[in-house]
């Protein structure tokens, strides 16, 4: 069952002229939520755009604007850091494409405005990583803090380096050579992603993805991937980039769904589209899930993957949360990993990954 909470959260994003209507009282439990969520940043944008913005108490109006200059902060600091990380790569005619958050900023996107992230996400191609890595170290990227094994872990078996630190400006680089791992049950072709991408203006040799090739990279991410501690945030930013290609582009679902085949992405794309219909009224035309009718989970695999999804999308905070939303999120981060490795890959690495997390809790725990 939907809270009340959730319910309000998801009626401000889809109509945030509806905003001014909350009381003092709703809106004392809503910022929480948003701010669990990742979104106060975003309602602010949207509630902005939308002209209702006076009309919120004074009081959540400061959260949500705080949250905004957080953003525009964050925006700020991705500017920079994609002119570093061009100047860093651009001499040695490395191509960098741009992904998820910094790819909206760099663009303009609508998603953009509002939106709060930690790292910047790069793909490069898989057979430039190494020197890509080199060139990044000489300008104070770092690989800190994890030992052989997790190194081994990236390395072999993961789509990405381990994460990259800035010895001075602590910013982190996530440099990826493909959008899953080569392990995974999904095998999307880079070299398509590179062929349709776009270039960035002012930054030769810096792209960002095609717009489906936007759209199914962050379906999979959500869906494939597992992270969902900003599921909700990720589900709308996802809505908002189908609203802006339809509306540039009216060919874009049939574009979409068919390259959603030929990237081996169609399942994401299917659950992006399912959910994003359900919590967002996402104008998500039949003839696209029609498009996609093959690439439909069962009838049994789609009420499990209801059920767990509509658990696990929701922001994790307690006035959210309902009976089964711990085992969902659970059961889905077992998921993610079933999906990026085999078992006899996978079973140990989640064995180690416990004995070391119990191991750091330990340390960490103050002596009696």
């Amino acid at each position: 069952m939907t809270s009340s909470v959730l319910t309000q959260l998801l009626a401000v994003l889809g109509a945030p002229e509806s905003a001014g209507r909350l009381s003092l009282a709703d809106w004392d439990l809503l910022v929480r939520v948003a701010r669990v969520a990742s979104l106060e940043g975003r309602l602010h944008a949207l509630i902005e755009e939308a002209g209702t913005l006076p009309e919120v108490p004074p009081a959540p109006r400061r959260h949500l604007h705080a949250a905004r200059v957080l953003a525009d902060r964050q925006h700020a600091m991705v500017r920079w850091e994609v002119a570093r990380i061009h100047e860093a790569l651009a001499p040695e005619a490395i191509p960098v494409m741009l992904l998820k958050g910094a790819a909206y900023v760099m663009a303009g996107l609508p998603c953009a405005p509002g939106r709060q992230f930690s790292d910047v996400d790069i793909l490069v191609p898989q057979a430039r990583i190494e020197q890509a890595e080199q060139h990044l170290f000489v300008q104070g990227w770092v690989c800190e803090g994890y030992d052989a094994y997790d190194q081994r872990y990236y390395r072999q078996w993961m789509h990405e380096l381990p994460p990259l630190t800035h010895i001075q400006r602590k910013s982190v680089l996530d440099v990826h050579h493909t959008i899953l791992p080569p392990t995974a049950r999904l095998h999307p072709d880079p070299d398509l992603l590179w062929q349709a991408a776009l270039p960035l203006d002012d930054y030769p040799g810096v792209y960002i993805p095609a717009p489906v090739d936007m759209v199914l990279h962050s379906a999979t991410h959500l869906f494939h991937d597992g992270e969902l501690e900003n599921g909700l945030r990720d589900l709308a930013d996802l809505d908002a980039l189908l609203r802006y290609f339809v509306a540039e582009d009216p060919g874009f679902w049939e574009r979409l769904t068919a390259r959603a085949f030929e990237m081996d992405l169609a399942r994401p794309l299917f659950y992006a589209l399912r959910y994003g219909r359900e919590f967002l009224q996402t104008p998500v035309p039949d003839s696209a899930f029609a498009a996609l009718a093959r690439a439909r989970p069962s009838a049994p695999l789609r009420g499990l993957m209801d059920g767990l999804f509509r658990r696990g999308l929701i922001p994790h905070h307690w006035s959210c949360d309902g009976v089964g939303s711990g085992a969902a999120r659970w059961l889905l981060y077992v998921r993610s990993h079933y999906l990026r490795m085999p078992l006899h890959l996978l079973l140990p690495h989640l064995v180690r990954k416990a004995v070391k997390d119990q191991r750091k809790g330990k340390r960490e725990r103050p002596e009696p």
